[in-house]
């Protein structure tokens, strides 16, 4: 029976040179190719003597640890490498050989090529996961880093403009304390304008504040008793003025509310209520609904705001809570708070979102589409964790001694 390994250590100069002169046209490469082929001969002469692949497999090994990181065009590198080492060496094979040795040898090298060729490739996809998942590391720490040097950009910039703020609130004081504006209705309406852009503008810097706290996991809640009748009946008076001035019916089914108190930050919730009906007095056109009821789960109340506005696309529904999600395209937003579809920073749901995770609970919103004339509406659904007892046991201690008091 033929010997394939003696066969190679016979021809092993010849198929060197063969390979080397097939797999290198550039002289000055040459010397590093004939050098990775006579490893790779030297290996597969082994792995004939000892009828075992892990000779030839650790000089692959060192092919693809040697090489630069591989990318999806360069996968097949390698493997291109071998089949041309398989071609050279049954060429040499079918010419020194006579057809009964050449059969054998024949079936015998494919034996070790086929599954050196398997190895290899799986090498260098295992290289290439790893590359991957490499990148994509780095890719995460990467947003990480935006995501933080945003949140502070915002809580910066928000700090820093207090004082221009302040400054400008103070000065139209003085303007009004000095009599000034009771002699000229023309400046009283002017400084009016000033307070209303001074509003504005601090609501604006704090939803900035609240976004960075949320995103720097800083928001602090201060757990008390809430009932959520009272949250209503507050949204109710804030939203009065702007509901009529757009012409729009207003309608909580009380029955609907529970009436028993749940536990959180108060002030945080009827910051989330008054924000989800502000977007939907936003998005509803002049005469149209909003209206507000509550419907009991399983530990939890969801408090559905629907509205019949102008709705939300498919592709936007998932990317309503984002933070700047509202911002779309400047030019066609009017301006003013409450508005028809008026401008905003885009900061609302999303802090809403915030507050509402930070509780336990959380936010969703359902619509059939986006169409302003036929207005299909939306529904948000605003999901308040029913607690029977604050999470905080220092709350809770505060309240048990003031109910003590007052018996």
């Amino acid at each position: 029976m033929a010997d394939l390994a003696q066969w190679l250590d016979e021809n092993l100069n010849r198929l060197i040179d063969a390979a080397t002169a097939e797999l290198s046209q550039d002289e000055a490469l040459k010397s590093e190719v004939l050098e990775s082929v006579s490893a790779f001969y030297d290996g597969l002469l082994r792995s004939a003597r000892l009828h075992s692949p892990t000779p030839l497999n650790t000089i692959l090994i060192d092919w693809v640890e040697s090489r630069s990181a591989p990318t999806e065009e360069e996968l097949a590198g390698l493997g291109a490498v071998m089949v041309t080492l398989k071609q050279v060496t049954w060429q040499q094979i079918s010419l020194l050989c006579s057809p009964h040795e050449a059969t054998e040898f024949l079936f015998s090298s494919d034996q070790l090529f086929t599954e050196a060729l398997l190895y290899l490739f799986q090498l260098e996809t295992d290289s290439l996961l790893a590359h991957t998942r490499n990148q994509l590391q780095a890719a995460r720490l990467h947003v990480e880093r935006l995501d933080k040097s945003k949140s502070n950009f915002i809580a910066v910039a928000a700090h820093e403009l207090r004082t221009p703020l302040t400054l400008i609130e103070g000065y139209a004081n003085m303007v009004r304390t000095t009599g000034v504006a009771a002699r000229s209705d023309e400046i009283a309406l002017l400084l009016d304008g000033v307070d209303s852009g001074v509003k504005r503008l601090r609501e604006i810097i704090s939803d900035m504040i609240d976004v960075s706290l949320i995103d720097l996991n800083l928001l602090e809640l201060y757990f008390q008793p809430v009932w959520l009748h009272q949250l209503l009946t507050a949204v109710e008076r804030m939203m009065g003025p702007r509901l009529a001035q757009r012409n729009l019916e207003f309608v909580i089914e009380w029955d609907s509310v529970p009436k028993q108190p749940t536990y959180g930050d108060q002030e945080r919730l009827l910051q989330v209520l008054h924000k989800v009906v502000v977007n939907a007095i936003k998005y509803t056109p002049d005469g149209g609904r909003v209206a507000i009821a509550g419907r009991a789960l399983p530990g939890f109340v969801d408090v559905m705001v629907a509205d019949t506005g102008i709705g939300i696309s498919a592709a936007d529904l998932p990317h309503i809570f984002d933070t700047f999600s509202g911002l779309g395209d400047i030019a066609l937003h009017s301006s003013g708070k409450t508005k028809f579809k008026g401008g905003g920073p885009g900061l609302g749901l999303s802090i809403a979102k915030g507050i509402l995770e930070a509780h336990g609970g959380t936010i969703w919103a359902e619509s059939d589409g986006y169409d302003e004339q036929m207005c299909p509406g939306s529904v948000f659904h605003i999901m308040i964790p029913m607690r029977t007892a604050s999470p905080d046991d220092t709350i809770v201690a505060v309240y048990d001694s003031t109910a003590r008091e007052d018996m």
